[in-house]
């Protein structure tokens, strides 16, 4: 692969990722991803800002053997995605000096074995000069990791985000140009890796709103040459009110669940509450967390196992938990044969869920019509829970 000039003396040097499929052993790509890395070549130094998966070392280096001295490289964060291949780039460039946050060279030395000699350390707006280029460097923590580190390019107006902004989306064309397939990447990528830590990222959007931009080149995924699309979707995925919108998670053994959650999902419907279903046998976790985005309402359906939820229930309960949505209500459709304590432990696994709970259904095996015309009142309940939070 070669070089991809974005301006003069400014190179995309990434590599594309067409085949990955899952990240971090946890998250689905099914769009696969990119590692991006970029060469800015100033009159009197060159700086190379960020590396590549392990698994693209050669990709990398073929790349690099157009750039024969490299004074600067910028490590923006020190997950292994992004830095992985430094001590070989290190070792290829043996006066260069690596710059990243304080916290960064830490981490850096920890995950990576990095000699300390070979760091810069940086503090919050610190400038350094390439001679006709200007890099400034902007901690913006917490997008995702807590040494994380923006670079504005001032000449450019390039803003190099690092995770901030970024998508699993694998491309050969280095801007966003079709938004519309690049708005659903990057809201997975939001719901998956930042919703965690939404008032770290508000505190970062309002770092960056003076910045003039004209490009936002994230470490994963297309460069925004229109930045204001992909700002204006943070701001909403942020800031926004949750929509009108109940996610239903659900698991069924035998039948008794899911025929709560099919009367459920109808008597919601007829109130004109918009409604996704996800099986917790087949589930996209990363299309449930987007969902859980915009949701107003979750609610969960499970079965009795041991006592408690069925595991895999557990697993969501503990996903929704950890991504910390805005979401405002929730509940529980449940059934039992013997006896349960599904309400408390379920209730007790989502201390993060800042959450109105609505008085659950639970049921005794198979569902009466009592215990139905209880789930249309739950629907009922919900459906005036949106209403006076002015959602429907």
């Amino acid at each position: 692969m070669k070089t991809r000039k974005l301006k003069d003396n400014i190179f995309y040097v990434g590599a594309v990722d067409w085949d990955r499929r899952l990240f971090d052993a946890l998250i689905p790509l099914p769009d696969g991803t990119t590692y991006n890395s970029y060469i800015v070549k100033g009159s009197e130094k060159t700086v190379l800002l960020d590396t590549v998966d392990p698994t693209k070392i050669d990709v990398l280096m073929e790349q690099l053997k157009e750039f024969p001295k490299i004074d600067y490289i910028i490590a923006h964060h020190a997950e292994q995605d992004h830095s992985g291949v430094l001590p070989a780039v290190l070792e290829k460039y043996s006066d260069a000096i690596l710059i990243t946050s304080p916290k960064g060279k830490g981490m850096m030395m920890d995950l990576l074995h990095i000699e300390e000699k070979r760091f810069k350390t940086v503090e919050d707006g610190e400038i350094i000069s390439l001679g006709n280029k200007t890099l400034r460097f902007i901690h913006t923590p917490w997008v995702h990791w807590p040494e994380t580190m923006s670079t504005y390019l001032e000449e450019d107006r390039i803003l190099f985000s690092c995770d901030f902004f970024g998508s699993h989306y694998a491309s050969n064309q280095i801007f966003a140009e079709d938004k519309g397939k690049v708005y659903p990447a990057a809201k997975r990528y939001y719901a998956e890796i930042m919703m965690p830590f939404a008032n770290h990222v508000e505190k970062n959007l309002e770092k960056i709103k003076d910045l003039k931009i004209d490009i936002i080149a994230p470490s994963h995924g297309p460069l925004y040459n229109d930045p204001e699309f992909i700002i204006e979707a943070y701001r909403e995925w942020v800031l926004g009110k949750p929509k009108n919108l109940a996610v239903v998670v659900y698991i069924s053994m035998h039948g008794s669940t899911a025929k709560m959650v099919e009367r459920f999902v109808a008597s919601l419907t007829e109130k004109n509450v918009v409604v996704e279903q996800y099986d917790m046998t087949s589930v996209d976790l990363g299309k449930l967390a987007m969902s859980l985005v915009d949701a107003a309402t979750i609610v969960i359906g499970t079965p009795t196992v041991l006592n408690g939820p069925h595991p895999n229930i557990l697993y969501a309960v503990a996903v929704a938990n950890a991504l910390r949505p805005k979401t405002k209500f929730a509940s529980l459709l449940a059934s039992y044969s013997w006896g349960t304590k599904i309400a408390e432990q379920i209730v007790g696994l989502i201390p993060n869920l800042k959450v109105e709970v609505i008085d659950p259904v639970i049921c005794k095996g198979l569902p009466r019509e009592a215990d139905l015309s209880a789930v249309d009142a739950l629907a009922a309940k919900i459906a005036a829970k949106h209403k006076e939070a002015g959602l429907l």
